[in-house]
């Protein structure tokens, strides 16, 4: 059987780097019958930077699948993907 095909959408921002920030996330899945399940994530800090912000929203996402699968990582930051 294959692994389930994970898409994630991160970004994360950040006021006055360092300052009020926050991240969020979609990850989305299609199960065996077709139907497609969306959970959206997201978390806010008072002290932050943006890199963590962006970073925390790729490693928060990855944390929360509960099994092996294969991921398509989707990201706006330079810093992420590279």
């Amino acid at each position: 059987m294959d692994k389930p095909k994970v898409k994630i959408y991160t970004d994360g921002a950040c006021a006055n780097n360092p300052g009020l920030g926050g991240w969020g996330a979609i990850l989305m899945y299609k199960k065996q019958d077709g139907t497609l399940v969306k959970k959206e994530i997201s978390k806010g800090y008072k002290l932050t930077t943006n890199n963590r912000m962006e970073l925390s929203a790729v490693i928060d996402s990855l944390l929360i699948l509960k099994k092996p699968c294969e991921v398509e990582l989707y990201s706006d930051s330079k810093y992420v993907v590279d």
